[in-house]
């Protein structure tokens, strides 16, 4: 199915949703639980921050957009939800009956495309009534809901299953954690001028200094001269413009302003989506300029480290990982991740 926009029509936020609720909660008012998702103005994952308990007075029902209407680096972007969650102050959803979850991602993509005009603190929320947006039309004018539905559908996207369930997981007793520099446990790479116009369209991953799209800057064609990385070793570091680590689904080249961390031990790639997301948590201390081009190796995470059977600490005579013989439990790092949410699907 092609996409004329030319043939679309104009419809304001508050004619498409003739309801628009607002968050009521913020999380000093939750309960610890995985009942439910607590929504807020994050544009990964859903818009989810955390579980939470049920909580009958801040519930909100699914079937709905959610337009994030507050947050630094969130604001004017948009989720479809299908279930139902507790949404943050920073949050309104919209319902529509005629609304699925086939034509309300078609409806969120669209309107993600207003992200542009909600930049240096211009907040959405005012806005939003008002907010005008272009879809299919019927012929009386009014929005096609089943033409919406029907390209969703034939994009032809199988949905990812799971048999792992939301809590199976070990804990993670972070306090027990011990600190390593990137330096000990990687070899770091740093990649070189590489000119995306001037390479050749192909199906190579190219890792670039970006933290949407997994870090995929294009894809080319064999490139003579530049090393390609195995994916089952290495981690994508984007060290400047946005500090951001990836773990790629197939071997990939490097861009400029990008690291290749290739981890020395043998372990199972599950341990790089470990270590790429505690990198992650690091991504604040590199936020209005500051660069980590010449530092990564310095940099320093916490990681689960490796114990006896009595529960006292493991320690390598050799300091190979850490100046005090911490090694990091990479067993348990990978059951982790195995043990998660999709995480058999790796």
């Amino acid at each position: 199915m092609n996409l004329n926009t030319d043939i679309w029509g104009t419809f304001k936020i508050e004619d498409l949703f003739p309801v628009l609720q607002n968050g009521k909660a913020n999380q000093g008012m939750l309960s610890d639980g995985n009942d439910c998702f607590y929504v807020g103005a994050k544009k990964d994952d859903n818009g989810v921050m955390i579980h939470c308990a049920y909580d009958a007075d801040l519930i909100q029902k699914g079937n709905c957009i959610i337009f994030i209407c507050n947050g630094q680096g969130s604001v004017g972007y948009a989720n479809y939800m299908d279930v139902d969650f507790i949404g943050t102050t920073d949050i309104v959803a919209g319902y529509n009956d005629n609304l699925n979850k086939y034509n309300g991602l078609f409806i969120a993509t669209i309107l993600c495309q207003e992200r542009p005009k909600y930049s240096f603190g211009r907040k959405w929320k005012t806005h939003l009534r008002n907010t005008v947006i272009k879809l299919p039309q019927t012929k009386e004018g009014k929005p096609d809901w089943k033409y919406m539905e029907q390209y969703i559908k034939s994009l032809h996207c199988k949905p990812i299953s799971t048999k792992n369930q939301v809590g199976n997981s070990d804990k993670l007793h972070v306090y027990k954690w011990k600190p390593f520099c990137i330096g000990r446990l990687f070899k770091v790479f740093t990649g070189g001028d590489l000119i995306l116009n001037d390479v050749e369209e192909g199906a190579i991953p190219v890792a670039s200094h970006r933290a949407d799209n997994n870090g995929i800057g294009a894809l080319v064609n064999t490139i003579v001269g530049q090393q390609l990385f195995d994916s089952n070793k290495t981690i994508a570091l984007a060290d400047r413009g946005c500090f951001h680590a990836s773990v790629q689904a197939k071997d990939f080249y490097i861009g400029t302003r990008v690291k290749a961390l290739v981890i020395k031990p043998k372990v199972k790639k599950e341990v790089l989506f470990f270590i790429a997301t505690i990198i992650n948590m690091e991504t604040f201390k590199y936020n209005y300029g500051r660069n980590c081009t010449s530092g990564v190796e310095e940099v320093v995470i916490s990681l689960p480290i490796l114990q006896k059977p009595d529960g006292s600490i493991f320690i390598d005579e050799t300091h190979l990982y850490s100046d005090k013989g911490y090694v990091p439990d990479w067993i348990f790092m990978e059951n982790y991740i195995k043990s998660l949410p999709y995480g058999d699907r790796i």
